[in-house]
């Protein structure tokens, strides 16, 4: 460690020991901030005062904490009566704010539901994604993804026949659809069947959703049965196709769940500190899908306290079910069992099998976790490869473990985004993408736009400590674009004393613009291509169209945005309701730049001194 890192290290120490003298003895969260008022990390702690003075303790931390207290300049505290109401706030604020320092287990997305609105007269199953409370409804669920959630819609329409059109189409049909007709559906839009039959098929379809799965399909083959004694075989057949309908949702388990209820299923793989963790959702006797998380562990975090992290940040957004099997155990077992009982209002057990049919399910889950981890290292050891391989091809001293890759794009000069992407040895980091609207270079400058990007992307990460050789400093910077592109970045990276520290690379395409004739652009060489079948140019290819496509989404959400706007939102002094008056009276805000005071008064609401604020705003 340097002397100026050394330096800060007994820095942070200091102030963090300044704000121990007045810390009491009791649970809550705190935040580590930065210069700049950045959340570093978020803790959780029993007694504040005995956790907050471990880091103190410089030689006993690891260097990955050491390079954050090295960072710390000040603490914010949040005093929680228990240290379960520590832990949920917590790892809500690792979610909110998302702190470098935490282990961030990205998992933002609500996860999709099946609703059934019984306030209609003929209700129907929905695939919904977002908080219950928004819908009035039945829900089940949560799915694991929008597959799970459509194969089992689709088996529903099957087995029950319940419609499944809009609002809108069934109101205005005068005859049944396609549905009707490949048996999915009983046409009630047309009164093909009664409302008391139709709820009859609802109320089969709730129960099958709510667990009574082997009585709904008992009852089909009674009736199966007793039409085929009847000799009603057209009847017979369409009930046979109900039940193998049914059939499918429960083949496609592949195990027996009887024994499970409403649980999650928690499996955890590990090879070297690569891991895999692998959730199945586990509802009313039916098998919801399941979601997997490969992580790196780092060297001082055990397996059990990642896992203490990853349930904490797993159900901050989802659900909790009253019973959690898990392969191992997290450290904070009971603290998570408090705080998840707490939140759902009954008790809520994290178990680890031991034996028997649940002991069977859990190692049905580790499977399918070892199965993920074999095909991402697997997937890993390919991409070593083709990161040796462009090592080799720049004339690095070994493989690249961070490369970012920079575009930018407008519009005829508007809308002006530029991006950056991530990749390395485990492929595309996209949490750590960034976007940047410039605020500086001239419209449609696209040299003025990379300057703004390197001297935002690397003047900062300077000015925090975060130089050459920290865990976020590039290895490799891929540039879009020719000569000029490159010449500029590296005349900003010359002027911030970086340009050494970097391997630079600008790539465009060839005199007739194809893909494949690709030109290599770096200093001191000519530029240079690469054969068109070479697979290290696919994969320098393939993270070129990364960073096209990340910006363009980019641009055009800029775009959207900006035609959302208007120039009267920059006015002082006009709300809403003045600027609605506005647009009313002269009909677009083009037109209200070009009015006069004593026009501008006309409107209802404007004053005098108003007007002179519009029209100095307009005419100044």
């Amino acid at each position: 460690m340097n002397t100026m890192t050394q330096n800060s290290l007994q820095t942070g120490a200091e102030i963090i020991r300044d704000y121990c003298k007045r810390l009491p003895g009791t649970p809550g969260v705190y935040r580590m901030l930065n210069e700049a008022g950045e959340v570093l990390y978020v803790g959780k702690a029993k007694s504040l005062k005995n956790r907050v003075s471990n880091y103190t303790q410089v030689n006993g931390l690891s260097i990955r904490i050491q390079r954050m207290v090295s960072q710390t300049r000040s603490m914010v505290f949040i005093h929680t009566k228990t240290e379960a109401e520590a832990l949920l706030l917590e790892s809500n604020l690792i979610k909110e704010l998302k702190p470098p320092f935490n282990v961030i287990f990205r998992d933002d997305k609500s996860y999709p539901y099946i609703i059934v609105n019984m306030e209609h007269d003929y209700p129907k199953a929905d695939k919904y994604r977002g908080q219950k409370k928004k819908r009035d409804g039945e829900f089940y669920g949560p799915f694991a993804n929008a597959s799970a959630v459509n194969r089992t819609l689709i088996a529903l329409q099957k087995a029950f026949q319940i419609r499944n059109c809009t609002e809108g189409n069934f109101k205005n049909r005068t005859r049944p659809c396609l549905q009707y007709h490949i048996e999915r559906c009983t046409a009630p839009c047309v009164g093909y069947v009664s409302k008391e039959d139709y709820a009859v098929q609802v109320q089969d379809m709730r129960d099958f959703l709510s667990g009574k799965s082997h009585t709904i399909k008992q009852k089909l083959v009674h009736e199966m049965d007793a039409a085929s004694k009847a000799l009603n075989y057209e009847r017979a057949a369409k009930l046979r196709d109900r039940i193998r309908a049914l059939s499918d949702i429960t083949a496609h388990q592949e195990i027996n769940i009887d024994i499970v209820g409403d649980a999650d299923v928690i499996g955890i793989a590990q090879e070297g500190q690569k891991i895999c963790i692998q959730v199945f959702f586990f509802r009313s006797g039916q098998n919801y899908g399941n979601r997997s998380t490969i992580k790196t562990l780092s060297e001082d975090m055990e397996v059990e306290t990642l896992m203490s992290t990853y349930m904490a940040q797993f159900y901050e957004n989802k659900p909790v079910p009253p019973t959690i099997y898990i392969s191992i155990l997290p450290d904070e077992q009971e603290l998570l069992e408090e705080a998840f009982s707490e939140r759902l209002g009954r008790n809520v057990k994290i178990i680890k099998p031991e034996r028997g049919d649940k002991k069977r399910l859990i190692e049905f889950v580790l499977k399918n976790a070892r199965e993920e981890l074999a095909r991402h290292i697997s997937e890993t050891a390919s991409q070593q490869k083709l990161l040796k391989d462009v090592a080799n091809l720049f004339g690095m001293d070994e493989p690249p473990k961070r490369i970012e890759v920079y575009d930018n794009s407008h519009l005829g000069g508007t809308g002006m985004v530029g991006a950056m992407i991530v990749a390395g040895p485990d492929g595309f980091k996209k949490t750590a993408y960034r976007k940047f609207n410039m605020r500086e270079a001239e419209a449609g400058d696209d040299y003025g736009m990379m300057r703004e990007m390197m001297t935002r992307r690397f003047a900062r990460s300077l000015k925090e400590g975060e130089g050459p050789g920290t865990e976020n400093w590039p290895d490799l910077l891929l540039i879009d674009g020719g000569k000029g592109q490159l010449s500029t970045v590296e005349e900003t990276l010359s002027e911030l004393g970086i340009l050494e520290d970097l391997t630079v690379v600008g790539i465009s395409k060839g005199p007739d613009r194809n893909a494949g004739r690709e030109q290599f652009h770096m200093r001191g060489k000519e530029p240079f291509m690469l054969p068109h079948s070479d697979s290290t140019l696919h994969y320098l290819q393939r993270l070129r169209d990364e960073s096209h496509r990340f910006v363009i989404g980019a641009q055009r959400t800029k775009r959207k945005m900006d035609m959302g706007s208007s120039p009267l939102d920059g006015i002082s002094g006009i709300g809403p309701k003045k600027k609605k008056a506005l647009l009313q009276y002269f009909g677009s805000a083009k037109d209200v730049s070009r009015a006069g005071i004593e026009d501008l008064m006309k409107v209802e609401g404007i004053s005098k001194s108003i007007a002179e604020t519009i029209y100095r705003y307009f005419h100044s």
